[in-house]
């Protein structure tokens, strides 16, 4: 390598997790040497040298120095960074070796992995119950043949169903695949995992948590398999493979340095690369737990589907969503993915504003009705309720029923609404209930034009009814041209003749929060052809109430889906925790059948999650300001910035602790419904629970978990005049409570006033409330769900 010629320093595969745990001015002497390194690794400043071989080198980083494996040409990987004593002594415990069914550079610490798998103490269940003092028994008695009874059983190892060869077939690091069949407990696998290889993690976690051999050859293996034989000695091309986890560029190890969460993939994994690059022939989804990097998959996905266009189109693929604020953040990540280039032939856009903009265009938008939400449109239904002394029906119930179904299904006639599918609406109504129904939504509408609004389903019902009639004159133009011979015809209107579908492909995030009106509009907008539509989303997530069956409305996904377990945000201590929330529920996949977030997992760690509870909720606000405080004064000594949150079950209760942490001098600052204020983006915010969706934080506290608020009293008046619908209410709030957990990246925090939620494990509704919660073990809810707070917080 010329002397005058630049390096790149690329992180190991984590690596970081030690980086992190370094002193600040070792991390601020390691940000200098990447400038350093990169210009000209020999100088002598560098203090740069050769190990051993002819690819572990070593430079000086201040006090300590750095371990250097030489990939090829100018690539350098930082493998760790010891004290200037300690450097000899660790190179014996790493191993450098090239996976022979991936092909990729594999550096992990064997020794490491072998502590992390026996220092953990037994799990509970496994510490036999103390016995009465017997009589000592004699030395030589002891040695005897009968002196005791059979001997216990040993625990049988996760892994006992799978050989040595099976893992190895299945790419497991060599080097550890004896002692990944000698682990008994799941926390000493995830201890062992923590230091192996990337894909070695992933097959180890995917074969513990019941996945099938055939299923993680096909799932996790070969995607990243080596297509041509490997050379085991052959560096050069080892790193150039996909499945080689090392960050990208000198800029990922700044971040690294910068952001205690910064460890995270900056590209695809090869996992959720397939599913990009894929070709479906039709309607596909992509499903996950928060943090397994659906929006990235989708945004991707984006990129893939306008590269195969190539030119001659305008903006040929929508990229949409529910939420505006989740919309701008699409549209800013996407703009990094693939600049503007990119940006200016995708049209990125909340499917409300989408369909208020086809209907202005459309003509009907001239009656310039106001546009009323959710809510305002269930006061309405109460108003008229009222003023009938109709008693017969809920307007919560009426209300969603106009919306689900009637809109939802563009239903126009009462013939129609008779013969309609109610998938998902729970209670049943017979043909007179539904000419009753019919009767008071005529009457609603009315009542609505009269007053000169409008609902967003009704607007978007009206854009879905725009694009379909588009849809038909296209699909008759070609019936025409079929029954032609495939010759053009010549139309009057020559605009008929060339209608196109408004769109050549469909990217939705977050798709568990659209509405049956939504899709229907989706559906009339692109044609029935492959890579039609693609969506992304969790049903565990849902927060809006929304029920839909893609099915029913011309989605047909069966076949075509996949999900996503490996979470890049969530801690593995949180992850556990927020699991536990959700209870033994069911949710659905967005159609008929059943989703579930069997074998979700995190490959971070973090402290372990808080849950406390106190006798009111002024003592709660008390709390969660000394919390914070805690929080943004470690913080500054550590010259670092810390996002905090708070959610909150009421508005009422966003006010009163803005006001607190004002009046304690913490800036603080409430969500609206385009997110964070302009200016306010290092305050603590503050919202409702529905407020948290898409955003994320270092820290975050969800307050006021407690018995009439989470769920909301008024739920319980369903239980028995409709149970359908008080499950889905139970289960909208238990998603509110998940995905509000779910938005913290490093610590978390539950409270309570009162008495706590039903949604809480019940060893923490029993614990005691002005004490400390005790140390838990390692799997959360499933060993107690009480965890202790980490030091100097609370």
């Amino acid at each position: 390598m010329s002397m005058q010629d630049k390096a790149t320093l690329r992180l190991l595969d984590k690596a970081d997790k030690e980086i992190r745990k370094l002193p600040r001015n070792v991390k601020g002497a390691l940000y200098d040497f990447q400038y350093k390194f990169r210009e000209n690794p020999t100088n002598p400043t560098n203090g740069f040298k050769q190990l051993k071989g002819e690819r572990l080198f070593s430079a000086r980083v201040g006090e300590y120095r750095a371990i250097l494996f030489h990939a090829g040409n100018q690539d350098y990987i930082l493998v760790a960074l010891r004290p200037r004593g300690q450097v000899y002594e660790h190179l014996e415990r790493y191993r450098f070796d090239i996976n022979q069914v991936t092909g990729a550079l594999e550096i992990f610490d064997v020794v490491a992995s072998e502590e992390a798998t026996g220092t953990e103490p037994p799990a509970p269940e496994q510490v036999p119950a103390p016995q009465p003092e017997a009589e000592p028994v004699p030395a030589e008695a002891a040695s005897g043949p009968d002196q005791t009874g059979p001997a216990p059983e040993s625990p049988r190892p996760l892994l006992a169903d799978y050989t040595e060869d099976q893992l190895r077939e299945l790419g497991v690091a060599d080097g550890l695949v004896s002692l990944a069949l000698t682990i008994t407990t799941e926390s000493r696998l995830l201890g062992l995992v923590e230091y192996a290889p990337r894909h070695t993690e992933e097959v180890l976690l995917a074969l513990a948590d019941g996945r099938g051999f055939d299923e993680v050859m096909e799932e996790v293996t070969r995607p990243v398999a080596a297509p041509e034989p490997v050379d085991t000695t052959d560096y050069d091309t080892a790193f150039t493979r996909p499945a080689t986890r090392v960050t990208t560029y000198d800029t990922d190890l700044q971040q690294v340095l910068e952001d205690d969460f910064a460890a995270w993939k900056v590209f695809l994994h090869p996992t959720q690369r397939r599913l990009v690059n894929r070709r479906y022939k039709g309607p596909a989804r992509v499903s996950g737990g928060p943090g397994t990097g659906k929006t990235i998959v989708a945004l991707h996905r984006v990129k893939h589907l306008v590269d195969r266009l190539g030119p001659g189109y305008t903006k040929p693929v929508l990229l949409t969503t529910f939420n505006k604020n989740l919309a701008a953040d699409l549209r800013r990540r996407l703009l990094d993915l693939g600049g503007q280039q990119l940006l200016d032939r995708v049209d990125v856009v909340n499917i409300d504003q989408l369909a208020s903009r086809i209907v202005s265009e459309s003509g009907q938008g001239r009656q310039r009705r106001r546009t009323i939400n959710d809510q305002q449109a269930a006061r309405e239904w109460q108003d008229m309720l009222t003023e009938l002394n109709e008693r017969t029906w809920d307007a919560d119930f009426l209300n969603a029923e106009w919306s689900q179904v009637i809109l939802g299904q563009s239903v126009r006639t009462r013939g129609e609404y008779f013969r309609a599918r109610r998938a998902g609406r729970g209670q049943r109504v017979s043909r007179a209930q539904r000419a009753d129904i019919w009767q008071l939504v005529e009457r609603f509408t009315m009542r609505l034009e009269e007053r000169g609004v409008w609902t967003f389903r009704q607007v978007a019902e009206a854009a879905a009814r725009v694009e379909g009639d588009r849809a038909a004159k296209i699909a008759a133009n070609r019936e025409r041209e079929a029954n032609a011979g495939g010759q053009m015809l010549h139309h009057q209107d020559q605009s008929f003749a060339n209608l196109r579908f408004r769109y050549e492909h469909v990217v939705v995030d977050e798709a568990q929060d659209l509405n049956p009106a939504h899709w229907t509009l989706l559906r009339a907008m692109v044609d029935h052809t492959d890579n039609d539509i693609f969506l992304v989303g969790d049903t565990h997530q849902r927060i809006y109430g929304n029920q839909v069956s893609l099915g029913s409305l011309g989605i047909n996904i069966v076949g075509r889906s996949a999900r996503l377990t490996l979470s890049y945000r969530t801690t593995r201590e949180i992850l556990g925790s927020a699991l536990g929330l959700l209870g033994e529920e069911t949710w659905d996949d967005l159609d008929e059948g059943t989703d579930t977030l069997r074998g979700y997992r995190s490959v971070l760690r973090g402290p372990r999650p808080f849950f406390h509870g106190v006798d009111t909720w002024a003592a709660e606000i008390d709390a969660l300001v000394a919390r914070i405080g805690a929080i943004r004064e470690q913080a500054r000594a550590e010259g670092k910035f810390a996002s905090v949150a708070v959610a909150v079950p009421v508005r009422d209760m966003v006010g009163e602790v803005e006001r607190e942490l004002v009046r304690v001098g913490i800036s603080a600052a409430s969500l609206g419904p385009e997110g964070p204020p302009s200016g306010h983006e290092e305050s603590v915010h503050v919202g409702t629970l529905h407020r948290y969706k898409g955003l994320e934080y270092q820290h975050m506290i969800v307050a006021g978990v407690t018995d009439g608020l989470v769920p909301n009293a008024n739920v319980d008046r369903y239980e028995d005049s409709d149970p359908a619908r008080y499950r889905r209410e139970l289960q909208m709030a238990r998603s509110l409570l998940f995905v509000a957990a779910t938005r913290a990246r490093d610590s978390l925090v539950v409270s309570w006033h009162g008495e706590p939620s039903r949604f809480l494990p019940k060893q923490v509704a029993q614990a005691e409330k002005s004490t400390p919660a005790p140390e838990p073990a390692e799997e959360g809810f499933e060993d107690g769900g009480l965890f202790k707070p980490p030091n100097a917080l609370l």
